[in-house]
């Protein structure tokens, strides 16, 4: 099936689509960093309009591979379709595309900043099995129909740890229901934090949610050496972080099986903070106003 092309070949201005704007940037930009210059200077990497692809991933046109006689994209079919979801700068996604040339790797964010160095590394490498989009995760169904995926990344998504947060999080029980919906039945699904509160959290939300656990390791780095990493994995390990690691495929979803109680993952936390070896990423400022807390208590 041939697939009109989505990517931009003009020198115009990368269009952003709805959930992907610059009113989402939200990390620091260096100075004489131009992110709108680095979108287009990269922008054949980038998908302006995943929502035309949507069902046809797998026969997608490959970024860098650009027949110049024809004046076009060659086309592509791959075997499988793999979602980093949360792709961060790419490094995990440019390296896993790397190893697989079969398979097509998708990395999507909301943060554009992370698009752009992503397709950077894309188009740096010449890789014609990997893409980016701008999104946030809530409208996965928007870009993928049913069973497209094969298999899902979650590489150290951001924890928001306290209760109001919590449907913020990737591994949350109605993301994870969602997310469902693009799977194919014989997907996986790969979960990696550094933080032990957000993992005991996410068991119990894979569980709700129909997935089984398939592999679990407390050191995965150790148990696993050769598999790709990513950018915050390289830099947390460099810190003593130990990665916890679980990888699910789908079962039946239980019935009358409610939400847990605990929504705040300071209720995952042990109970004696000042002993804690390693403070997970992104729960810095939850440990020291613990700590703070119980300090001032027992005066």
């Amino acid at each position: 099936m041939q697939v009109s092309n989505a990517y931009s070949c003009t020198h115009t201005r990368t269009r952003l689509h709805e959930g992907f704007s610059m009113h989402g940037l939200h990390a620091r930009l260096g100075k004489n960093f131009n992110l709108y210059d680095r979108l287009v200077r990269y922008n054949k990497a980038i998908v302006e309009n995943p929502k035309h692809i949507r069902g046809h991933w797998r026969q997608w046109c490959a970024p860098c591979a650009y027949d110049e006689k024809r004046q076009r994209f060659v086309q592509s079919t791959f075997r499988e379709v793999h979602l980093d979801l949360g792709c961060g700068k790419g490094n995990f996604c440019v390296d896993a595309a790397c190893r697989r040339p079969d398979v097509l790797f998708v990395g999507v964010d909301a943060e554009p900043l992370c698009i752009a160095y992503a397709a950077q590394k894309i188009c740096e490498r010449e890789l014609s099995n990997a893409l980016v989009f701008g999104a946030h995760s809530s409208h996965i169904s928007d870009f993928f129909a049913p069973q497209e995926i094969d298999y899902v990344y979650l590489n150290f998504p951001t924890p928001f740890p306290r209760k109001k947060q919590a449907r913020e999080r990737l591994v949350y029980l109605d993301n994870l229901l969602l997310l469902r919906s693009v799977l194919s039945q014989q997907a996986r699904v790969m979960f990696k934090t550094d933080s032990y509160p957000l993992m005991q959290f996410a068991i119990t939300q894979f569980e709700r949610a129909g997935y089984r656990c398939i592999w679990s390791s407390n050191d995965a780095r150790a148990d696993r050496p050769h598999d790709p990493s990513s950018l915050y994995e390289e830099k947390l390990t460099a810190k003593g972080a130990r990665v916890l690691a679980r990888e699910y495929e789908l079962c039946d979803i239980p019935k009358d099986l409610p939400q847990v109680e605990q929504l705040s993952l300071v209720d995952y936390l042990p109970q004696d903070l000042a002993n804690v070896s390693y403070v997970p990423h992104g729960m810095e400022g939850t440990f020291v106003n613990l700590i703070n807390y119980e300090a001032h208590r027992t005066q």
